[in-house]
């Protein structure tokens, strides 16, 4: 155990308060949370922490504090407890951790999960916590045949006497093992000594998924229960005037029509009369000034105000550069508002009554969603229990609280469990938008073709505005920046500003959010320089990353692996790009074919990846291909348009999805790394669009300064 990191019972617990408000080892949850645990596992006969019980069958079932919806953290997290535990793989299961600030992500503030810090948040706590039932199960076994702890090891799921041979499953231990004190000392496995993490094992929630049983908020059934749908103002700002319910309430089955603070709530026995009677509504709106909204207004707004940003970068003169420059390089970059698209709309049920509330949701937010309760009942946090669903998609869509609300309002109303749905167009059309930008860039390059200096001036909404008011007093949105001020490329003179613009439409969280728009335009950007140097892109960027090693390393395995610069069948380029984002980095390369008549194709996308340590490369590689597939469904076909104060788009005739025949080959290379982990979700969309809009440029010429991506 030489090489293991040690951690003391006192730094240990000092680390778990902060990081989550109440003790990993030993502490108590919230009394809503611990009932609920309880009842999850009832047979449990070691509960030595929040994070993992164990069985007397042996079983280890690890509560996982982060949601599901697709990422496959309900495999990753059980896989670092499961590693320090020394557990047998095949008695570990998951299952959702109740709402607790036990459970508070320490990178969110919150139980919450986005960011792609599921794995990065928790990569401590919960291996401690494997560390620490370890360490209590030796003393266990220690105890049981009277020798010394120091002379039994942990492997695979029992307690081995080294120098007898005599072994006992953890199972046989719990009893013996609940009662043992608190380990003074922890021990934590160098990466050399996994043995579970950096394997592809499998998904803990596929055989759910796979048979149906998986419980996704669209399938919660309770006794008594409506169901609701909700008409909102289309016009962004909008109220209600009126409401005539008369039609509505002669449709057979429904039962209420009542206003809340969305709009006015349908509820009915199932959701086709509710929906009927929606239709059958007869509503006067308010528009209000959002009526007078559009395209071009919006792109005026960010136009006028793009030059008197504040200055988030500023590295030499550049400003004193360009304007010396008689050669100066400049170009107008622009990305459009974006829908969230989940493949299950919205939706949450909520059951309300005098003494408690529970809601059951398919949410990114359970902290968020708690609070929401109880500013809505009055009641406290341990009479509000959330019950986390898996997700049909969330993409940052689900971190917020709208649906949530909607469904507790209603419970109040009418004293009944509840279940609000949403439609394909409410999610298209009252969305949190993934915000528009506005970008001009400027740049003067030096006799050998590098880039001396380097201006981007950005416009656009803030998010954080919206979302957090009292925490951006100016206009420091780092989400609008990122992946546009920390460019790594060595320019001397870079200057980077950005102006917030908020015009009336609503944006939120979009995965991989600022970078998924400043890598397309950085990186195309980069390269019209190229070509105005008469350089290669890759030798262009090979230049320009000293001292940022990691960009370097994908950007070399992602071009070896693609044969960059070797023949290409005819009417075929390649294009690509860099990116970091949430600590990992990135490099994609695109092949794709331009035709008059057929469009764009894209037929190979080549990837390397580096995340830092590596817990299940499967995910990884699955991860990086739905970064790819939702990047390049936003770079080929993405965009919310505005007319009136309202979305012209409503379903996926207007709004489409990248289709399976339209899927090209992914290939995804991993560097190993001994670096913390870094984010998987979200950093394989923001390279794709510059990739594929790169090799547009090598086919035609014109460079692509605007998506989506048109010839």
């Amino acid at each position: 155990m030489s090489n293991r990191m040690e951690v003391s019972r006192r730094t240990f617990l000092q680390a778990s308060l902060a990081a989550g408000g109440g003790l990993l080892l030993g502490f108590e949850l919230g009394p809503a949370a611990h009932a609920e645990a309880a009842s999850a596992a009832s047979d449990t006969g070691f509960e030595p922490n929040a994070w993992l019980s164990i069985a007397d069958d042996g079983t280890v079932t690890v509560r996982v504090a982060s949601s599901e919806m697709g990422q496959g953290v309900m495999t990753a997290i059980p896989m670092l407890v499961a590693e320090e535990l020394d557990a047998n793989w095949k008695h570990v299961r998951a299952e959702f951790a109740p709402v607790d600030p036990a459970y508070t992500n320490p990178r969110l503030r919150s139980q919450a999960t986005g960011g792609s810090t599921a794995v990065r948040g928790f990569w401590t706590s919960v291996r401690e916590a494997g560390a620490a039932a370890r360490e209590m199960l030796l003393a266990a076994a220690a105890q049981t045949w009277a020798v010394d702890v120091g002379e039994c090891r942990t492997d695979a799921g029992k307690v081995v006497h080294t120098a007898s041979g005599r072994s006992l499953e953890y199972g046989a231990l719990v009893a013996t093992a609940a009662v043992q004190p608190l380990p003074e000392l922890l021990f934590l496995k160098d990466p050399t000594e996994f043995t579970l993490v950096g394997q592809s094992l499998p998904r803990l929630d596929t055989p759910a998924k796979t048979d149906g049983s998986a419980v996704f908020g669209q399938d919660v059934r309770l006794p008594g229960m409506l169901t609701a749908t909700v008409l909102r103002c289309p016009v962004f700002g909008g109220k209600l005037r009126r409401f005539d319910a008369q039609a509505a309430k002669r449709i057979a089955g429904v039962r209420e029509v009542l206003q809340i603070s969305s709009g006015i709530a349908v509820v009915a026995d199932g959701f086709w009369p509710a929906n009927l009677g929606r239709d059958a509504l007869s509503v006067e709106w308010d528009e209000g000034p959002g009526a007078e909204l559009d395209d071009d207004i919006i792109r005026n707004q960010f136009r006028g105000a793009v030059t008197g940003g504040r200055v988030v970068r500023n590295d030499g003169d550049a400003e004193a550069m360009l304007a010396a420059a008689a050669d100066a390089l400049k170009a107008v970059y622009e990305v459009p508002f974006l829908a969230h698209a989940c493949m299950e709309p919205m939706n949450a049920t909520a059951d309300v009554r005098k003494d408690g509330c529970d809601i059951w949701a398919p949410t990114q937010g359970q902290t968020a969603t708690q609070q929401t309760a109880m500013k809505l009942t009055g009641l406290p946090a341990e009479k509000v229990r959330v019950h986390t669903t898996f997700l049909g998609g969330g993409f940052g869509r689900r971190s917020e609280v709208d649906f949530i609300a909607d469904a507790v309002e209603i419970s109040i109303a009418v004293g009944r469990p509840v279940k609000v749905i949403w439609t394909r167009e409410d999610d298209i059309q009252h969305d949190f938008y993934r915000p528009a930008t506005y970008n001009e860039l400027a740049a003067v390059l030096g006799k050998n073709g590098l880039p001396q200096a380097w201006i981007h001036r950005i416009a656009g909404p803030s998010i954080l505005a919206r979302r957090f008011p009292d925490r951006v007093r100016d206009a420091a949105d780092f989400t609008n920046i990122e992946g546009a001020a920390n460019i790594p490329y060595a320019i001397p003179n870079v200057r980077v500003s950005y102006a917030m613009v908020n015009p009336g439409v609503p944006v939120g969280f979009w995965r991989s959010v600022g970078s998924s728009q400043n890598a397309f335009i950085t990186e195309c950007f980069l390269d019209e320089l190229a070509a105005a140097a008469g350089k290669d892109p890759v030798e262009y960027r090979r230049a320009l990353l000293v001292g940022h090693p990691r960009h370097e390393n994908v950007l070399e395995l992602a071009a070896r692996k693609s044969g960059w610069g070797s023949p290409l069948p005819p009417g075929r380029y390649r294009g690509i790009a860099v990116a970091e984002s949430f600590a990992s980095f990135v490099a994609q390369v695109a092949e794709v074919s331009v035709d008059a008549q057929q469009g764009i194709r894209v037929h190979r996308v080549v990837c390397a990846v580096d995340c830092g340590v590596t817990v299940n490369p499967g995910i990884i590689e699955a991860q990086m291909e739905s970064g790819i597939v939702y990047g390049l469904t936003a770079a080929l076909k993405g965009q919310i348009t505005i007319d009136r104060g309202r979305v012209r788009q409503s379903n996926f005739n207007d709004y489409p999805m990248l289709t399976i025949a339209e899927m090209p080959s992914v290939e995804v290379h991993i560097l190993p790394s001994r670096e913390d982990p870094g984010g998987v979700g979200e950093p394989g969309t923001p390279p794709i669009a510059p990739a594929v809009a790169n090799a547009v440029f090598a086919a035609t010429g014109r460079p692509v300064r605007r998506l989506p991506v048109r010839l």
